[in-house]
């Protein structure tokens, strides 16, 4: 049984309405993550072979990927509030479309609009299947619900894996075409399979009511899962924009080290393998991180694994800035990982708090809301950061990325659940 200190039996409540276990509505949310993944971390793999074949300059096909940041985080909004209101299925059938047919449309593009065009498009279906995996374990694991948003957004972070040793070996000028075709099929079917899977449960199914009469924060943030703060509800609280504002500053300083870890390994004239080393296990410690953390964050006070994964993900950052200046190859690869390690989770505990503060009724809607910030999160470590470093060099800007995690985690030690609870779900 799968009870809390509400004492709810939530497996048994979910077998009931699904008539199967509910790990399976995890199950294709990670399978159906996994398969759009390759729009993220594939693309440095087939802009090369696309460049070549269209006789494109690579600095113009930049853009590319600044697009496919814009439109997968910014479709979540109306995808989140279609999805509260009209469920998963028909939105999943609709990504599937768009993630599938954009890959598919890649082999057969001629001109650079055209690739800006089929990656954006393919992005807003990245996008909806992003807001629908993740909460569909808001909705469905109340009480796992850190280590269930973990285990989708690993297999976001680590499912390209498995596609870009298939990609990198056949994406030639003369092959990619057939590997484009091939990976967008792949794209469509499971996410069509996925589409058949998903429910969610109905907004009673918790049977729990708010009165705030706790007084200890993590039963009172229990409680509030059977709220229902609309998302302007939600933009009216305080929580919510010191929420925004720290996962600005985590994006960035996360994005930082992700984008840039090999050129600052070079510049502190590190020799090749410690860069290698750093950017092989980067994702690895980033994927299995989520899980780890997203599990604590469970067990434990959320908010206080919030404070001590910021503020260690900011001392390794600077560990990593003086282990490299130390030219201590084996100390900066070990900081690389940590700083991933602590990091990285934000994209489990914020979905996670959302629907703590604000209610599962409306989560897929509030958390794209707070996604957004991501954008934020993605220019600042793209462009200022390119302008920061050739203003000031590469530690400084390395430092601050440090000081945004370590501002996060001491912000965080201030967030409590908002007092006056939403409408209440029925």
């Amino acid at each position: 049984m799968a009870e809390d200190s509400t004492g709810i039996d939530y497996g048994g409540r979910a077998k009931e309405i699904l008539g199967f276990s509910r790990w399976w509505q995890i199950v294709a949310a990670a399978g159906m993550m996994a398969a759009v993944s390759p729009y993220q971390y594939v693309w440095s793999s087939i802009e090369g072979p696309l460049a070549e074949s269209l006789d494109i300059a690579l600095p113009a096909l930049g853009a590319v990927f600044s697009f496919y940041v814009v439109f997968q985080s910014l479709s979540q909004m109306p995808a989140g509030w279609w999805r509260d209101r009209r469920g998963p299925r028909n939105l999943t059938y609709l990504a599937a479309i768009l993630a599938g047919g954009g890959y598919i449309g890649l082999a057969y593009a001629t001109t650079v609009w055209q690739l800006y065009l089929l990656y954006s498009i393919g992005a807003i279906g990245v996008g909806i299947i992003y807001t629908v995996a993740v909460n569909t374990a808001v909705k469905w694991f109340p009480d796992r619900t850190g280590l269930t948003t973990g285990i989708g957004t690993m297999a976001f972070a680590g499912g390209s894996a498995l596609v870009v040793p298939y990609v990198r070996a056949n994406a030639t000028v003369g092959g990619y075409a057939d590997v484009l075709r091939n990976v967008g099929l792949m794209i469509l079917i499971v996410l069509l399979v996925g589409a058949i899977l998903l429910r969610d449960p109905p907004d009673d199914w918790l049977g729990l009511k708010s009165d705030n009469s706790s007084t200890d924060e993590s039963e009172l943030a229990a409680s509030l899962r059977g709220t229902a703060y609309t998302t302007r509800e939600m933009l009216k609280t305080w929580q919510f924009w010191l929420l925004y504002a720290m996962f600005i500053a985590t994006a960035s300083a996360d994005l930082i080290v992700i984008a840039n870890v090999v050129r600052f390994a070079e510049h502190l004239g590190l020799a090749a393998i410690v860069a290698t080393a750093a950017a092989t296990l980067l994702p690895i410690a980033a994927g299995l991180s989520r899980m780890v953390l997203g599990e604590a964050s469970d067990r434990f006070d959320r908010k206080r694994v919030m404070v001590v994964s910021f503020v260690l993900a900011g001392l390794f950052r600077f560990g990593l800035i003086g282990t490299g200046m130390a030219d201590a190859g084996i100390g900066f690869v070990i900081m690389v990982v940590g700083a991933m390690f602590f990091s990285s989770p934000l994209y489990v505990y914020f979905p996670a708090i959302v629907a703590d503060y604000y209610g599962a009724k409306h989560s897929s809607s509030n958390y794209a809301v707070l996604y957004t910030a991501k954008v934020g999160g993605g220019v600042f470590a793209g462009t200022v950061t390119g302008l920061l470093v050739a203003t000031f060099g590469w530690i400084p800007t390395f430092a601050l990325g440090g000081g945004l995690a370590l501002a996060a985690g001491v912000a965080a030690l201030a967030l409590r659940p908002p007092k006056n609870a939403g409408v209440t779900a029925s």
